[in-house]
């Protein structure tokens, strides 16, 4: 099995706003395009246009209607790899072509070494890896690691494609293990959550949940407040959901 680095340099990771997040899915087909002929690529389709397409992608948007009445609201939700400091997909592989990468956090798949034997895509309750049928074997989000650090492009676009190509400005990109970047800044502000702590996986990545709406359900503490006991409300509600339905 392969072993988890004791600590990491940096913890790369996205953080995304539900707030502001339309589900346009400009983040899923960019990351498809910029994948398909980088790191992971190519990423396979299988009959795009007939009655049961299906491939892989390393990123999808899920929508849900949350809440009653005036307080209802379509919610989207993105879901990618969270690179979780100790992740279950990684100490399980037999080969070691899952692995957790010591400068930066980001958990990658060494392709040439992956034997498709599905371990990996068990052991994460995220539902975060891709296998692909047409190479027979696993495939995820990079955080487009041959991206961010490639110094050929101008250094606003050293980011993955995904918060590139957001037209609202919901996906952001840094160091979450530096409390004083931008992101972790934004997280402290916004009190951005992780999916299923109590798991033990630590994710990285963290969601900011939608602000609240005048007389509604949805209820955000501000940044100077304790965040209050659960009450019960719709937001909360569709966390534990989620936390739920990607457990199965």
């Amino acid at each position: 099995m392969t072993d988890l680095p004791e600590t990491t340099n940096k913890k790369l990771g996205l953080v995304i706003d539900l707030d502001t997040c339309v589900g346009c899915q400009a983040c899923a087909t960019s990351c498809k395009e910029w994948n398909t002929g980088g790191y992971p690529g190519p990423l396979t389709d299988e009959d795009p246009y007939g009655a049961d397409p299906h491939g892989a992608w390393l990123n999808r948007v899920h929508s849900f209607e949350v809440g009653e009445g005036a307080d209802s609201r379509t919610l989207h939700f993105p879901r990618s790899c969270l690179h979780c400091e100790t992740p279950a997909c990684v100490t399980v592989c037999p080969t070691g072509a899952s692995y957790k990468r010591a400068e930066d956090g980001i958990v990658l798949v060494n392709q040439d070494t992956c034997i498709g034997c599905k371990l990996c895509s068990w052991a994460c309750p995220y539902g975060a890896r891709e296998y692909d049928y047409a190479h027979g074997v696993m495939k995820k989000c990079t955080l487009c690691v041959d991206r961010i650090y490639n110094e050929t492009l101008e250094p606003e676009d050293r980011q993955p494609a995904c918060v590139r190509a957001c037209p609202t400005g919901a996906r952001h990109f840094g160091d979450l293990g530096d409390p004083e970047s931008d992101v972790s800044k934004l997280v402290a502000e916004r009190d951005g959550r992780q999916l299923m702590p109590e798991l033990g996986y630590n994710p990285v990545n963290r969601y900011l949940p939608p602000r609240p709406r005048r007389n509604s359900a949805f209820e955000t503490p501000a940044a100077s407040e304790k965040p209050p006991s659960r009450t019960g409300s719709a937001l909360e509600n569709f966390f534990d959901w989620a936390d739920k339905a990607l457990s199965r």
